[in-house]
């Protein structure tokens, strides 16, 4: 059996974590349980069962298949240990998990502060179904620093991040804002999606809660949705007593796939990174290119927080477009490449490249900013630039 130590590398806990899972076989690859019923010796184990998954603790044997199983837990313990938090639960979505993130913290009449460069459906969420539920949300702008703390309200209750942000890619500083929130009673959310826990753990940097469209890089190959919660201990009683009334887990077979894909993942990031450096770049010495979104590069305004703070960076960023291309040469240009696909999601073994339209309520754009979405696959980084090239060439062809 393999013991991994806390002190190893990135890449070696990648592929030893979530490796014990309960009644572990031995396999060097846990395997797919799936069940509803769980059979109980008698009725003192039934109810000593039941009495543990309601506190919480979801570390030994369940009660019923919905509070988990071993595959669920064998992936759960390798995310816990590698966001370095107390407990995690798996969603069907990233979209779940965004969503009873923030519903574990809230009640009618509270208030929460939310990054105005959130994932869109996150957005929507607020604006919709918790707005409706009672829940006041302020966007403020992801530039903010100490000045955040005026925005706080009695009923404040939480604090919703998204480092770097969707489309726009702002970095925030999670451990001043983290800090502003905890003087004032608020719980910290995290979603930290781009970096993966490989590159950024928020708990570390002073926030509560980590959330993950694990659909994305944890899974690796657009083939499940998934979502997932990390919490210190503090915040988990709260968030384990909402997807228990809400009846939210994920399926074991997502599960697997998505502990699969943590052993790859270093590598894949890796290699997406190496390639990514190549096409931001070339992108650069575009003429029609403006400006492009991304952390890591040198002139990035988020540049001296992401140094700070992650280790690394993914194969996700923006390409704003000079005005003069106009939308129809944008459009044109993104149906004119071969080898990206033009579909939502991101983190695949497969190239994407889409137009994007942010919506802000604190522009960090012009309203009729030409913006580009691209996630950098597995493929080739020369014939990745060769297809790009191509379809540059044909939009100042007028083709």
């Amino acid at each position: 059996m393999v013991h991994p130590h806390s002190d190893a590398q990135p890449a070696t806990r990648l592929v030893t974590l979530g490796r014990q899972a309960p009644a572990d076989p031995g396999f060097v690859n846990p395997p797919v349980v799936r069940g509803s019923t769980v059979l109980h010796a008698d009725v003192a184990d039934l109810h000593e069962r039941v009495r543990r998954n309601l506190a919480g603790d979801d570390s030994g044997p369940v009660t019923y298949g919905r509070h988990g199983n071993p595959t669920n837990i064998a992936f759960l313990q390798a995310l816990t240990e590698l966001e370095c938090g107390h407990r995690s639960w798996a969603l069907p979505s990233g979209l779940a998990a965004c969503t009873t993130a923030i519903l574990a913290y809230v009640a009618q009449g509270d208030h929460i502060l939310v990054v105005d460069s959130v994932y869109g459906p996150t957005r929507k969420f607020c604006t919709g179904l918790l707005a409706r539920m009672g829940v006041q949300t302020t966007f403020y702008d992801p530039a903010l620093g100490e000045g955040i703390a005026g925005l706080f309200r009695p009923n404040t209750r939480l604090l919703y991040l998204e480092s770097p942000g969707s489309q726009t890619f702002e970095v925030q500083d999670v451990p001043l804002l983290a800090r502003i929130a905890r003087e004032r009673g608020a719980v910290t959310v995290v979603d930290n999606t781009w970096a993966t826990p490989l590159y950024f753990q928020p708990l570390r940097h002073g926030a509560d809660v980590a959330i993950h469209a694990a659909t994305k890089y944890i899974g690796g190959h657009a083939d499940l949705f998934l979502g997932t919660v990390t919490c210190n201990e503090p915040s988990w009683r709260a968030l384990r007593a909402t997807v228990s009334a809400l009846g939210l887990t994920a399926s074991p077979d997502d599960c697997w796939l998505a502990l699969r894909g943590l052993r790859s993942m270093g590598a894949r990031l890796a290699q997406q990174r190496a390639t990514t450096d190549r096409l931001v770049q070339w992108l650069r010495e575009q003429p029609e290119v403006l400006r492009v979104l991304y952390p890591a590069l040198p002139d990035d305004p988020g540049h001296a927080l992401w140094r700070r703070d992650f280790t690394g960076a993914t194969g996700l960023f923006g390409v704003l477009l000079q005005p003069a291309v106009g939308r129809a040469a944008l459009e044109r240009l993104v149906d004119a490449t071969r080898l990206f696909g033009h579909g939502y999601s991101w983190g695949g073994f497969e190239s994407l490249l889409i137009p994007s339209h942010p919506e802000r309520n604190h522009p960090a754009l012009p309203a009729d900013a030409l913006l580009l979405r691209i996630s950098v696959g597995l493929e080739a980084a020369g014939d990745l630039l060769a297809d790009l090239d191509q379809a540059f060439a044909r939009i100042r062809a007028g083709a």
